[in-house]
């Protein structure tokens, strides 16, 4: 289809999902106005699996923690984190999440979900209790801003949203900046995006970026690790290990002994004299990776590094075996475990395990090293795992973009690489001489203990609270 027919086609698609939309909004004014239930009230919405989308759980958190009633609204797919569940101020909303229609050419199928999700995102949020504030998440971005935009007309509520990034560059991933969908979503993104009351974004570069080029005023409120992100002790790491050694191959023992296998790990043990835990002689290194299995991380940089590593150890460098655990789902999982299921490692063990809310944390806090493979599709957004990693002073090897530098300070608290060749280099010279609590991977860390970082509470009512009117 040419560029002029696609871009008629889905401006067509837009105006026919706001048309239902507005059919949908008069076939609803009947319902009374809870006003009453609205003082106070937010709705903190997400076009995507409310389990993986960790930010908008901490503004719901937040939200609860300030005595607001909240109405958490997206797709259900992952359990979302206990701490939501048991907050009796926060209600789950589900979205059902549309697998697309299989008929006809991908463009008409991608306008159909479109005016589809508009219907069916309108309709949820109508039937909630009556909100003072939407909190939007951005991107997923289309059709959800004008959807919430719609939504707080009727509500006369304020719609913040919170840019993690730009949809249109996700798209362009795919696509190219140049596709006729690409455009118009950039369009579309600028356009809605003017209607908001309130903005926040995740870096500085992208506040100056949102104000220069779509004259959108915004506040930075970088992500910050919740309070459980912290170092995790002996004991702990020992029943995690346990726990997944279970069902994961790395974290069993590397060795047979005569004490049970229950009491021993690939990492730890219990002393049999004073019922202690101990780390294992010998042990690996543990290296930890967290991905969405997206197209804006290239996991094949870290595979060649590891390829690296291994012939490093077979050419006489003293350095340790190495469990790499890289944890999430995500479209393109499949095809990299297909790819790590080639290699034929004697000194790396690989797992790509899917880990329960609170079990995240407390790996996290129990590595030695993390990596960071997210390449920004806009160039302006920053990990959330490296500030998770921070949070449990973990230091990170993370992959160079443009404004990884708001939270990698490099050669301080990690180190930045540009190719696998760079990586491997880096993987060989911090772990050389492991364990010992001397070299840079010591120095990282002791750095990241003493930087008492500013955790999401603190952060969060220095910025948002402002914003939502303590005394209404």
């Amino acid at each position: 289809m040419a560029a002029g027919g696609a871009v008629l086609l889905l401006a067509a698609a837009l105006l026919l999902a706001a048309a239902a939309g507005t059919l949908v909004l008069a076939a609803l004014l009947w319902r009374r106005r809870a006003a009453a239930g609205g003082a106070g009230r937010v709705c903190v919405a997400v076009l995507g699996d409310l389990g993986r989308s960790p930010r908008m759980q901490y503004h719901a958190l937040s939200l609860a923690r300030h005595g607001r009633g909240v109405e958490l609204l997206g797709y259900l797919q992952t359990r979302p984190h206990g701490d939501v569940l048991r907050s009796g101020k926060i209600r789950l909303v589900p979205v059902a999440d549309l697998r697309g229609l299989r008929v006809g050419p991908k463009l008409f199928q991608y306008v159909i979900k479109v005016i589809v999700q508009a219907i069916q995102l309108l309709y949820t949020m109508l039937k909630i209790d009556q909100p003072s504030y939407i909190l939007l998440q951005n991107p997923p971005g289309l059709p959800s801003i004008a959807v919430a935009w719609v939504a707080c007309l009727f509500w006369r509520s304020k719609l913040i949203i919170d840019w993690h990034n730009y949809g249109y560059t996700i798209m362009s991933l795919n696509h190219g900046r140049n596709h006729p969908l690409v455009q118009i979503a950039k369009w579309y993104e600028k356009l809605f995006g003017r209607l908001s009351d309130y903005n926040l974004c995740v870096t500085n570069a992208m506040k100056e970026d949102l104000w220069v080029n779509c004259n959108i005023k915004a506040v930075t409120l970088y992500d910050k690790p919740a309070s459980y992100f912290k170092e995790t002790p002996l004991e702990l790491q020992h029943h995690l290990y346990v726990k997944l050694a279970k069902d994961y191959e790395p974290f069993k023992p590397r060795t047979e002994s005569g004490s049970s296998n229950a009491e021993r790990t690939a990492f730890t043990e219990v002393d049999e004299k004073n019922g202690h835990v101990i780390k294992t002689r010998g042990r690996p290194a543990l290296l930890i990776s967290s991905t969405s299995w997206t197209e804006d991380e290239d996991f094949s940089v870290l595979l060649k590094a590891l390829e690296d590593y291994e012939r490093y150890i077979d050419e006489g460098v003293e350095l340790p075996s190495l469990v790499c655990v890289i944890t999430g789902k995500g479209p393109l999982k499949d095809y990299y475990n297909g790819l790590i299921n080639k290699l034929h490692f004697k000194h790396i063990q690989i797992c790509t395990p899917w880990l329960e809310a609170e079990d995240y944390p407390l790996l996290l806090g129990s590595a030695d090293l993390g990596v960071c493979l997210h390449k920004s599709s806009s160039g302006l957004d920053l990990p959330m795992k490296v500030v998770d990693m921070f949070g449990c002073c973990l230091p990170v090897c993370a992959i160079y973009f443009e404004c990884l530098h708001e939270l990698v300070k490099h050669d301080e608290n990690g180190l930045i690489f540009r190719d696998s060749n760079e990586l491997a280099e880096q993987l060989k010279m911090l772990f050389l001489g492991f364990p010992t609590l001397e070299g840079k991977l010591h120095n990282f860390r002791k750095n990241l203990r003493a930087s008492k970082q500013l955790r999401w509470d603190e952060s969060w009512d220095q910025t948002v609270l402002p914003l939502l009117g303590q005394n209404e």
